[in-house]
């Protein structure tokens, strides 16, 4: 009778850890802190039957996390925003090539390395107090530098990667000398020393502590779209500006991720990052978090996008930011822009 009891215990754990075996699972690494992904994973485990194990930390922890991990990673995606921290994942070996038509068909070539990709984007614009700045004084980035701003402009850290990849886009624009003597400018015109995120600046130009600011565009969304009046009334006082309208186009920066080396489903991974390029997960993208969908055929239905207009996006590789990161920060730290 104990013989048969232990037979039977022991076919039952088979089945489970055949079961368990055989389950799909993805293990994703995100830097994303965005409530409103909960659904965008919700929906790729419902149409694949994919199991989504999720790590969310900052970048750099996640990063060395994985260094750390070694071979031994159970890391399948690492998921993160800004194309500067793509890079560095990319320069650290940490990617592997992924082959796929339908990512080459639905990416465009612009927002794509070999290794990694852009799944959604965001537009670095110019922002000012209607009251104390004409809008026509700052139709440009390189008229933040323009003496007439003394006293008016206010910024977020020059270390922070927003700001390296548009001094990385501006590096491939004009050169090194001129972006340096741009940044120099800039500092020359600051109204207090870079403190704050993105929100803080927009508050700041709103409450006439500053001129003029620079904001990524789904910061400006989420105050359009806000509940609170506050935030609506906030938003009422700031021109929003498009840069470089009539030259190369208003600087965007990318949302996205790619498959690791040492991805222990590979498969999955695959799967994972069509998904992303999907029309449902594109939607996500533009209407849980403002961004817009870095696949240009698909409908985009929100509200504060729709009311900031459209635009014409610098088409820079974004690839090409990658490259000039470090002289980036370099030109930074020399014009004093701490």
């Amino acid at each position: 009778m104990k013989s048969s009891r232990l037979l039977l215990a022991l076919l039952a754990v088979g089945t489970v850890t055949s079961a368990s075996a055989q389950e799909k699972v993805l293990n994703l690494y995100s830097a994303r802190h965005y409530q409103t992904d909960e659904a965008l994973y919700a929906n790729f485990s419902k149409q694949t039957g994919i199991k989504i194990n999720r790590i969310e930390a900052k970048e750099d922890e996640l990063l060395e996390r994985i260094r750390n991990e070694g071979a031994n990673s159970p890391a399948d995606i690492f998921l993160t925003v800004d194309a500067a921290r793509l890079a560095k994942a990319d320069e650290l070996g940490l990617f592997a090539p992924v082959k796929s038509k339908l990512l080459e068909e639905r990416i465009p070539a612009n927002l794509r390395s070999p290794d990694w990709f852009a799944f959604s984007t965001r537009a670095r614009v110019i922002i000012a107090n209607k009251e104390t700045v004409k809008a026509d004084d700052v139709q440009n980035y390189e008229d933040l530098a323009n003496p007439k701003l003394k006293g008016k402009v206010c910024s977020r850290s020059g270390s922070h990667p927003y700001n390296i990849s548009l001094m990385a886009a501006l590096i491939a624009h004009v050169g090194e000398a001129r972006a340096e003597e741009w940044a120099r400018g800039v500092v020359a015109n600051f109204a207090r020393a870079p403190k704050g995120g993105d929100t803080d600046q927009i508050k700041s130009v709103a409450a006439g502590e500053c001129g003029v600011a620079v904001s990524n565009t789904y910061y400006l969304a989420r105050l359009l779209r806000s509940d609170k009046p506050e935030d609506r009334r906030l938003m009422e006082r700031v021109a929003i500006i498009w840069p470089n309208q009539k030259s190369y186009g208003t600087h965007i920066n990318i949302s996205g991720g790619g498959m690791l080396k040492t991805a222990p489903n590979k498969e999955s991974a695959v799967k994972f990052l069509e998904y992303l390029a999907s029309d449902d997960a594109q939607r996500y993208f533009a209407d849980g978090n403002n961004e817009w969908p870095a696949v240009a055929s698909v409908a985009v239905k929100n509200p504060a996008l729709e009311a900031m207009g459209k635009f014409k996006a610098d088409s820079l590789p974004v690839a090409t930011l990658a490259k000039n990161a470090v002289a980036a920060q370099r030109i930074y730290d020399r014009a004093g822009w701490k």
